[in-house]
Formats: structure tokens, C-alpha cells, sequence
């Protein structure tokens, strides 16, 4: 299978401001480049409902991303948006996916329970909301690491009957 096009989305409106470095969307593109995945794109998003759906929108329907991973907007403040965004523009959702990036996080954080982020199918992309945090990237990076690949296959229509043991 070619590399998964990976668009990395960050939302927060202190990278946008330019008061902060976007160390957790940083964090995605030198994971996707280290296994070799093509960075199709990454953007930037204040916390607004409207301008998240509108980024998932484009990068979606562009066709050119199989993996849309947001970080950021996944807590408990008003402000933390992303997941209703994300469920205003998916199509189908994948529960498990966000089920096995909180599990992993429980092994290191009670905190980890305390992310609301979602994942789902928009067209031939699968988007995942990830933590703002790197910590939790990361974690959800490691669910990834397993199921990426399979999942691209699956939404490109590539041996859909056909299921690899994760390790092999």
C-alpha cells in the first residue's frame, strides 16, 4: 500500500495568536515522517466551532488525506469545541479508536479520561481528535501506530476482506 496521507489540524487560539508553539502538532508531523506517511497538509484553527468544521470540511473532501488528525479543543473549558465540530461533519463514527487512546492514557494518567475527542469517517477520510497536550498525542500516536495502516486500506476499499494480524 502507498504511504497514508496524514492532515494534521491544530486548534487553539494561542497558536493562532501566536502565543504559543505548536509543539503537539509538531509532534504529529515528525511521527507521520518518521513512518514514512506524506503530510498532506496542517493547519491551524482558532477555537471556533465553525472554522474546525470548515478545515475537517476541506481536508476531507479534497480527497487527498486518508488520516485527519486534530489536536487540541478535546477538554473540559468552554472553549474546547472539537469533538462537536468533528461530530457536526463525520459521516460514520469509529468509537474504538477514542476508546483505546483514553485506555492507553489511563496507564500513565487518571487524566486521561478527562479527553472528549471522537473519531469518524467523512467520504475516504478517518478523523481523530487528539488531546492538545504531547503527552496525550502521543498516546494516541501509539493507537495509530497499530491501526493506521489497516484503516487507510480499509477507506481506500484495498483488501476490505482481508484483516493482518497486527503484528504481522
Amino acid at each position: 500500500m502507498d504511504a497514508i496521507r496524514v492532515a494534521v489540524i491544530t486548534v487553539s487560539d494561542g497558536v493562532v495568536a501566536g502565543e504559543r508553539e505548536d509543539h503537539s502538532g509538531n509532534t504529529i508531523v515528525e511521527w507521520a515522517k518518521q513512518r514514512g506517511h506524506d503530510v498532506v497538509a496542517r493547519e491551524t484553527v482558532t477555537d471556533d466551532a465553525d472554522r474546525i468544521a470548515a478545515c475537517l470540511i476541506l481536508c476531507c473532501d479534497r480527497g487527498d488525506a486518508d488520516l485527519v488528525l486534530t489536536t487540541g479543543g478535546t477538554g473540559f473549558t468552554e472553549r474546547d469545541i472539537t469533538p462537536e465540530a468533528t461530530r457536526a461533519v463525520i459521516e460514520r463514527d469509529a468509537p474504538g479508536i477514542p476508546e483505546a487512546i483514553r485506555a492507553r492514557g489511563a496507564a500513565t494518567t487518571p487524566y486521561a479520561c478527562l479527553s472528549r475527542g471522537i473519531a469518524g469517517l467523512r467520504g475516504g477520510s478517518l478523523i481523530v481528535n487528539l488531546p492538545g497536550s504531547e503527552s496525550g498525542v502521543r498516546d494516541g500516536l501509539a493507537v495509530l501506530d497499530v491501526v493506521a495502516a489497516h484503516a487507510a486500506q480499509l477507506v481506500r476499499g484495498i483488501d476490505t476482506g482481508r484483516h493482518p494480524a497486527p503484528n504481522g
